[in-house]
C-alpha cells in the first residue's frame, strides 16, 4: 500500500481514500479471504491515523466484503461465487437495457472510440496481452454505460463491473475467450452503429452470458 498524502483532505475524503484502497485490494485479490485487517498495520502503511482506517473497515463490513469475528477482529470475506453469479445474471438484464438505450443515444465520437478499442483488442489478442485486452474491455463497456443516458444505470453497472474485476480478468485469460469476446464486441458495435436497439440488447446479454459460462462457477 502506498502512503496517502492527507495534508489537503478532510476527514470524510480521507476515510473514502482508505476505503477505496482497501476495497480495490480485496476485489483484485491483493487482500485474500480469511486475511485479517489490522488497524495499526494499515494506518502505518498508509501513513494515516487509525480513525479513517476504522471507519473504512466499517464501510467494507456494510458491503459484505469484510466481517467482524469475535476474538479475531475484521476478516476479509471478499466476493463469493454466488455474488459473482448474481452480478453476471443481473448484468445480463440491465446491461442489455443500457445497450438498448445506448443505441438510440450514442454519438459518432463514441462509436469511433468503440471501434478503436475493438481494433486494439484484436491487435493485443494476437500478442496474448491479456492485461491490455482486459483494460480495453473495461473501456468498451464504460462507453456504453456513458452513452445510455442514465446516471443511475451507469453508476449501477460501473459498480458491478468493479466488483467482479478479478472474475473478468480470469475469464478473459481462459482459452479462446479473448478471441470470442472481441468477435462479440464487433457484433455489438455494428448493432450500435446501426442504432438497432433490440439487436444491441440481445447481443450484449449474450456476451455477458458467455463470459459468465466461461468462469465455470455454477
Amino acid at each position: 500500500m502506498k502512503k496517502i498524502d492527507s495534508s489537503k483532505m478532510d476527514s470524510h475524503s480521507l476515510t473514502m481514500q482508505v476505503f477505496n484502497i482497501l476495497q480495490n485490494d480485496i476485489l483484485n485479490g491483493e487482500l485474500e479471504p480469511g486475511e485479517s485487517l489490522v488497524e495499526n498495520r494499515i494506518s502505518d502503511e498508509l501513513g494515516v491515523s487509525r480513525t479513517p482506517v476504522r471507519e473504512a473497515i466499517s464501510k467494507l463490513e456494510l458491503e459484505g466484503l469484510v466481517e467482524s469475528v469475535p476474538n479475531k477482529g475484521s476478516i476479509v470475506v471478499g466476493i463469493k461465487d454466488k455474488d459473482i453469479r448474481d452480478i453476471y445474471t443481473i448484468r445480463m438484464y440491465i446491461e442489455g437495457l443500457a445497450a438498448n438505450w445506448s443505441a438510440a443515444n450514442i454519438t459518432e465520437d463514441q462509436l469511433s472510440q468503440l471501434r478503436n478499442i475493438v481494433e486494439l483488442q484484436e491487435f493485443y489478442v494476437g500478442r496474448s496481452d491479456y492485461a491490455q485486452i482486459w483494460q480495453l474491455d473495461t473501456r468498451f463497456h464504460k462507453i456504453i454505460y456513458d452513452s445510455c443516458n442514465s446516471t443511475i444505470l451507469k453508476n449501477t453497472l460501473t459498480d458491478f463491473h468493479h466488483f467482479i474485476q478479478k472474475a473478468r480478468e480470469l475469464s478473459i485469460k481462459k482459452s479462446g475467450r479473448a478471441e470470442m469476446s472481441v468477435k462479440e464486441h464487433y457484433k455489438i458495435l455494428e448493432a450500435l452503429e446501426q442504432h438497432d436497439s433490440k439487436l444491441a440488447e440481445a447481443l450484449i446479454s449474450e456476451h455477458i452470458s458467455n463470459a459468465r459460462a466461461n468462469l465455470s462457477i455454477d
